[in-house]
């Protein structure tokens, strides 16, 4: 799956990480629902971080096709809860 993290470019994900993903994805809308801030910036981050970490980095100039997008880190709340879908962030 490739996955574009807004202002930061495009990585792989496999799809042996998609559980852990989702997992986190269900995190963050737990503390967007709660309209808890300081627990959406964890989770936020959190998610993010652990993308960043099992991705793997597509070059810059790759116009591969995202399949997923994801708020910068220093989305708001607001902006995040517009992005998400029925599934969260994640689907699957």
């Amino acid at each position: 799956m490739i996955v574009r993290i807004m202002g930061e470019g495009q990585v792989e994900i496999s799809a042996d990480d998609i559980s852990i993903l989702n997992e986190l994805d269900s995190q963050l809308e737990a503390a967007i629902e709660v309209g808890n801030e300081r627990e959406f910036r964890v989770k936020l981050h959190a998610l993010l971080d652990k993308v960043r970490h099992v991705g793997k980095a597509l070059p810059d100039d790759s116009l591969e096709p995202s399949e997923l997008i994801l708020p910068p880190a220093d989305a708001s709340i607001e902006e995040v809860r517009e992005m998400l879908g029925d599934q969260g962030l994640i689907p699957g």
